[in-house]
């Protein structure tokens, strides 16, 4: 009995023991992830800091615009086939289900997928598989809003334009062109942030911009470096989109944005 009880105690400080070693090991492991997680911001922003990473052909501004010249030419290629097709299908009002079909399509290509089967044809590696990729990618917020924007203009306003003696082309450059652009704006700015967010992929065939940090800091297992260039694509991304915000705003008819000055009320005069 006595051996029993010896036994039960012995096995319950054993199991306090054992649990005591779990809740340190526990808080070891945190605190060991929260130093890592510490000293990766620390790298990075260590290596934000450092002015050779600034400067030189394979530096931060160089490869800023590298890859902002990527990102123009593809949205470019995006706006030169997108807009036009957009434009004359809004025009005829005919043809929503071939935008629908040509958008959903080109979103569900993989930009990635689309690198490596251009890596493998002619097109080859480097800057210009990765201009062509991110220009399929651009297509389906441009088309798609260029061709609402032209459905949005009023019936009424297409008919005063045809009382008036217009005809079609001068109908959609003088009329519907300008009520459409900022739906049109609005689509080749989503198209634009969304091109400078996937234009890093470019590393992984061969390509240049800020992606070139990403990669060779997942090469050398140098995580700050990762983090820093993640940041990097980040701001250019958020600056873009307010800068491209700022314009779409300027596009913007002023009795598109104008609010409505509501009467004051009068009050009433006592009678008599």
């Amino acid at each position: 009995m006595g051996e029993t009880a010896g036994g039960g105690v012995s096995g319950a400080g054993a199991v306090a023991a054992m649990t005591s070693v779990g809740g340190v090991g526990g808080l070891n492991a945190a605190s060991t992830t929260a130093g890592v997680r510490s000293g990766i911001v620390g790298d990075a922003i260590a290596w934000l800091n450092d002015p050779l990473n600034w400067t030189g052909k394979h530096g931060i501004l160089a490869l800023t615009v590298e890859h902002l010249g990527m990102s123009g030419a593809a949205v470019l290629l995006g706006v030169a086939f997108a807009l036009p097709l957009g434009l004359w299908l809004g025009h005829r009002r005919r043809g929503g289900q071939l935008t629908v079909l040509l958008s959903n399509v080109s979103r569900a290509m993989p930009t990635l997928a689309l690198l490596t089967l251009f890596a493998s044809s002619a097109i080859g590696f480097g800057n210009r598989a990765v201009v062509i990729a991110a220009a399929i990618f651009a297509v389906p917020p441009i088309l798609t809003n260029t061709f609402t924007g032209m459905l949005e203009v009023d019936a009424d306003v297409r008919d005063a334009a045809r009382g008036m003696g217009m005809g079609s082309w001068r109908l959609l450059w003088l009329v519907e062109v300008p009520l459409a652009l900022p739906v049109i704006a609005a689509g080749v700015r989503t198209a634009a942030v969304q091109v400078v967010a996937t234009v890093p992929l470019a590393a992984l065939v061969a390509g240049g911009g800020l992606g070139v940090i990403i990669n060779t800091g997942l090469a050398t297992q140098r995580y700050g470096q990762v983090l820093a260039g993640g940041v990097l694509v980040a701001v250019l991304s958020m600056a873009l989109e307010g800068l491209l915000a700022g314009a779409q705003r300027l596009l913007t008819p002023r009795f598109m944005t104008a609010s409505r000055v509501r009467p004051r009320p009068v009050a009433a005069e006592p009678a008599g």
